[in-house]
């Protein structure tokens, strides 16, 4: 039984490498139009949405950022008012960086959707 199954794949070259260009072209082709079936585009498509969806995923993360950096924010006004225009350019400098993150993570979910 198992010398069945390794003796066919060797007779399938050796008959593939006799056969003329145009059969073994004729092969390749059908061979490929089989790889690409209606299942197998269920699947990439499947996998794109997968990936753009963990690739979004940075955004709650942003969101969450951006809610610290302003949480912090306020605890440091009712600490130190004095303070108030110090902290204030910090903090549009943290909620900008926050948010440019979480921007490269939605720009890279729409281009795993659309540009793939």
């Amino acid at each position: 039984m198992y010398c069945q199954r390794l003796a066919l794949p060797l007779t399938r070259s050796l008959l593939a490498s006799r056969a003329p260009l145009a059969l073994r072209m004729e092969n390749a082709v059908a061979a490929r139009m089989i790889s690409t079936t209606v299942a197998r585009k269920d699947i990439d498509s499947a996998a794109k949405y997968i990936g753009a969806g963990a690739a979004t995923v940075g955004v709650a993360g942003s969101g969450a950022g951006i809610g610290n950096v302003f949480g912090a924010l306020v605890i440091g006004y009712a600490r130190n008012p004095s303070l108030k225009q110090q902290l204030f350019s910090y903090a549009i400098l943290g909620f900008a960086l926050s948010e440019a993150m979480g921007l490269f993570c939605l720009t890279m979910g729409f281009m795993i959707l659309f540009a793939l």
